[in-house]
């Protein structure tokens, strides 16, 4: 069920939203060599907990999942994809991170996840981290009223096939609201004009998944969340929580 979002729920929604664009620069900041993902864990936790805001990340355990999750933030480096563990390891030079972290504030959710280099960057890695990015945009341009799910899809999966990449099928974004996954999905590509119909008040995160090597096939570590590409090439990860309005898309986890 898809739950349509009053003007004064998608404002409360900025709050939260707010909040994980504060999140993610704190641990970007923090982000320098030798600097520990737990690090980063810790300043994301400090922004929440400025604002009072909770971490929808935090104790979550879906189906497939062995254990709780425990971080506020995905913190995912080079091959790993998404849903990485804060742990000890320590930033190397070159490294590319994807973070993602969500934030709960007045019972409304935001979601959101940014990718970037460590000391010296890779050209290919700047170039994939440009491409999500480029792809994202195509996807948020295309979250508007009439338009349809698979439109969204068409839009980044155009982006990120044309430049060479691998996508991951099995997973893409969703709605948010209340909790952090709600109906509809949201798939990384798709075929336009196919797929529910966009409406003002749905409220989704757009999150595309780029893997550098073309492939689209991934495994998942011994820690049960770890999802790292099969061919061990880098990978990306950006999201943005958007508003479908009558005047157009409004993203909710700007800065």
């Amino acid at each position: 069920m898809v739950e349509l979002k009053t003007e004064e729920s998608i404002s409360a929604m900025r709050a939260p939203g707010r909040v994980v664009a504060q999140a993610l620069a704190a641990a970007r900041e923090a982000a320098a060599v030798g600097v520990s993902l737990l690090d980063l864990d810790r300043a994301a936790r400090a922004v929440l907990a400025g604002a009072g805001a909770s971490s929808p990340f935090l104790g979550y355990r879906p189906h497939f999942a062995p254990v709780p999750f425990p971080g506020v933030v995905c913190a995912s480096v080079n091959d790993a994809i998404v849903h990485g563990i804060p742990d000890d390891y320590r930033l190397r030079d070159g490294d590319l991170v994807s973070i993602d972290c969500g934030a709960e504030l007045g019972g409304w959710v935001g979601d959101a996840a940014v990718s970037f280099t460590v000391g010296r960057p890779r050209p290919a890695d700047l170039r994939l981290i440009e491409t999500a990015e480029a792809a994202l945009a195509a996807g948020i341009a295309a979250a508007r009223p009439g338009n349809r799910i698979g439109d969204i899809a068409h839009a980044i999966g155009t982006v990120c096939r044309t430049a060479g990449y691998g996508i991951m099928e099995d997973f893409g974004g969703h709605g948010v609201g209340r909790t952090m996954h709600e109906d509809p999905g949201v798939p990384n590509e798709g075929r336009p004009g196919r797929g529910m119909q966009l409406r003002p008040g749905m409220v989704l995160a757009i999150e595309p998944m780029l893997i550098a090597g073309g492939t689209d096939e991934y495994r998942c570590d011994g820690d049960g969340w770890t999802l790292r590409t099969l061919d061990g090439s880098r990978a990306a990860h950006v999201e943005h929580t958007v508003a479908i309005t009558a005047d157009g898309p409004r993203i909710l986890t700007a800065p």
